[in-house]
């Protein structure tokens, strides 16, 4: 991958937190010129003053993704093309990336030419733009951002730092994941002005996050803290003056705007304006609130910018990282300033590649749209489950993303870089032999946690992936991996040959159907018949296949009550007494994986309430539960495209997702208001449309 170049980074800092070195060259001319570029954390690339890409795509520990960019066409011609490359060394844990310490390895080549490498070229900066002790975005991402703006060049405030060679030597490895679509997306002026105060009486929830931050993980003390907008914002009381409006727009001490993108918008927020005095402006944004009524602490991130802008400095600046944004505040904490522009420079996957289906139905066509944006917000290094508080490679998650890809782009490219990475994950013994991590590439040791129903969804992602989209791949490369997971398991069946009592986080779907995971839970063992089914299909094992048809028949005739399917059985002593608990999830996971008839005497009632959509089913002597958005009810849409029951599918994906496409554009993690409003397993919506728009 590389000629010369090594990798490099500041001297006796590679394991500082949250730490923004800047690497700055001069090249004579760019005339058939490349950069090949890897770091870790993330780079951005700006020759001469224009933002170029950002990377590196995400991949295991120890190793790491080189990006090549052809420079040619940024050719200044004029004797001095000025290369910056922009590092943060995040060195903390994270659901997002595969903890490791800093470094950057970088050269410019012209054919078989070397002009520039990392270990003898660039002059390298502690860049003080960027404000180093700040508090976390997330728990699963890393750090805020306080951004200083000067007035000239940052080179002569920075600190000149020694660069040495790293100790972090990964093993290089190309990008998979195809190049994505940066294009600026910019608010069509502002939706309110208003004034704003800080109010005593306000709620201000100092964090919020989705599970504590200890020091082991990573963060800086709250003495170390430069600033807390997130905080900040909550204390101000907010008085709108006037309505919608033009930019540019004078804004000073205590006043703010707000901005509707009219539908989430995923990529690198950015403004343009200049500060009459030194000026502090904060940016926080929201997926999903009114304008007139801005609320951004409904998830658990910090989903706020703060700028430090000094006298007479022209402000042109875009976020370092991505994120998800519908409506936006900009507030004006002190000073002076012009505000001439705010949008989105996205980062997404291309939609001008996908596959182009003419939706008749114009409800359908919205949500199809919806679904088409939720992929390309989430399928960009690596499949993700949402852009905004983790972008992280969750398993189960992909199962059904993987479907969507190949279904609107016709490749794999995203999944092939996706499964490559855990194909590559190498186990520090935190897990019990054979377990994979429930995200990657993620720091796995949240309390060595892990999920082995989504160790099960990776044996049906990477068997269906193998088998229909992408049967080139020596199926060799996943044999350890598959086979340790199904040896794992086999370490927890019982006399009956079903699994019982799993350790760790049960995970069936987000409804109480999760808390029915104990002591057998009937749905987990359809899923790990068909697990067994799919693996010894893959891998032409008779034995697997024989095992799954009785682990199926096992689980259909100790579940079934003669109206549905029960959740879970309890152990007393030497006997399994079957719960009253049956869940809407359960009789999917019977009827995807049980190998039921659906059309035997013995299933009339629940064939009507499937077709009912059980509106008449007594509860008067069970525990029932519908289903929730992940992963009930995309099991019920497969289900149902399975059954060919095309009207009932219809009604229902317009009940579910019609009123999120009004509010955001995109399809949403729950059915209820929370968490993330764009979730790429959501995305499978689009072939359940297809499926009802091809029976019409």
């Amino acid at each position: 991958m590389f000629k010369k170049a090594i990798p490099i980074f500041a001297k006796d800092c590679e394991g500082a937190l949250n730490y923004p070195l800047t690497l700055c060259e001069t090249l004579e001319s760019l005339r058939d010129v490349k950069i090949y570029i890897t770091a870790f954390s993330f780079y951005r690339l700006f020759v001469n003053g224009k933002f170029i890409c950002t990377g590196p795509a995400r991949t295991a520990r120890g190793y790491a993704r080189v990006d090549v960019e052809d420079l040619s066409k940024y050719d200044a011609k004029s004797g001095e093309n000025h290369i910056e490359i922009q590092i943060m060394g995040y060195n903390c844990g994270s659901l997002s990336t595969a903890r490791q310490t800093s470094f950057v390895t970088c050269e410019l080549r012209r054919g078989d030419e070397v002009l520039l490498y990392t270990g003898r070229d660039f002059d390298a900066y502690f860049d003080c733009r960027r404000v180093q002790k700040a508090e976390r975005y997330s728990a699963q991402r890393h750090f805020g951002e306080l951004w200083r703006v000067f007035n000239g060049d940052f080179r002569a405030r920075s600190q000149r730092v020694e660069l040495t060679a790293a100790t972090n030597t990964p093993k290089y490895i190309q990008r998979i994941a195809p190049k994505l679509a940066y294009e600026w997306v910019y608010s069509n002026g502002y939706a309110s002005k208003g004034e704003f105060s800080f109010d005593a009486t306000l709620p201000v929830r100092p964090l919020r996050y989705s599970f504590e931050i200890s020091s082991e993980w990573g963060r800086f003390e709250e003495d170390e803290i430069e600033s807390h907008p997130f905080r900040w914002v909550q204390a101000q009381k907010k008085i709108k003056l006037s309505g919608e409006g033009d930019f540019p727009i004078m804004l000073c001490e205590g006043e703010y705007v707000t901005v509707d993108m009219k539908r989430i918008e995923c990529g690198f927020i950015g403004w343009k304006g200049k500060a009459y005095e030194d000026s502090d402006v904060v940016i926080a944004f929201s997926e999903l609130c009114e304008p007139d009524d801005f609320n951004f602490a409904d998830i658990n991130c910090h989903n706020v910018i703060e700028y430090f802008v000094e006298t007479d400095a022209t402000v042109d600046i875009q976020s370092f990282e991505p994120y998800s944004c519908n409506v936006a505040i900009i507030m004006v904490k002190s000073g002076n300033i012009e505000l001439s522009s705010f949008g989105i420079c996205t980062y997404e996957n291309d939609r001008t590649k996908f596959i182009k289906r003419d939706i008749r139905d114009v409800e359908l066509a919205k949500i199809y749209s919806a679904a088409e944006a939720t992929f390309a917000h989430n399928a960009v290094d690596l499949f993700t489950d949402c852009p905004s508080r983790e972008r992280a490679g969750w398993l189960c998650d992909t199962f059904f993303t993987g479907r969507a890809e190949y279904f609107l782009t016709g490749k794999s490219a995203v999944e092939d870089a996706f499964l490559e990475n855990y194909r590559l994950y190498e186990s520090d013994g935190c897990f019990p032999k054979g377990v994979l991590p429930m995200c990657y590439p993620s720091d796995e040791h949240q309390n060595n946690k892990f999920i082995p129903q989504w160790d099960m969804w990776y044996v049906l992602e990477v068997c269906e992936y193998l088998e229909k989209r992408n049967p080139s791949v020596d199926k060799n490369l996943f044999k350890d991996s598959v086979f340790g997971i199904i040896e794992f398991f086999e370490e927890y069946e019982n006399s009956d040959g079903l699994l019982e009592n799993l350790p760790s986080w049960n995970f069936v779907e987000w409804s109480s159907a999760n808390s029915w995971v104990k002591d057998v839970n009937y749905p987990t063992n359809f899923l790990y018949a068909e697990v067994l089914r799919a693996a010894g299909n893959t891998y032409a094992k008779s034995e697997w296949l024989l095992k799954a048809e009785k682990i199926a028949k096992t689980t259909r005739e100790l579940s079934f009550d003669g109206e549905l399917f029960v959740d879970n059985a309890l152990r007393e002593g030497e006997k399994l007494l079957n719960t009253k608990n049956s869940s809407e999830a359960c009789q999917y996971y019977a009827l995807l994986f049980g190998n039921i008839d659906i059309n035997e005497p013995k299933y009339e009632k629940l064939k009507n309430h499937i077709f009912e959509d059980f509106a008449n089913l007594d509860v008067s002597n069970r525990e029932f539960v519908s289903v929730n958005a992940f992963i009930g009810f995309y099991l019920k849409m497969w289900a149902l495209m399975e059954l060919g029951e095309k009207n009932l599918l219809c009604r229902c994906v317009k009940e579910f997702f019609l009123d999120m496409v009004e509010h955001t554009g995109t399809l949403w993690e729950y059915k209820q208001r929370k968490g993330s409003h764009d979730h790429g397993f959501a995305s499978f919506a689009a072939i359940a449309i297809d499926f009802i728009e091809k029976n019409e």
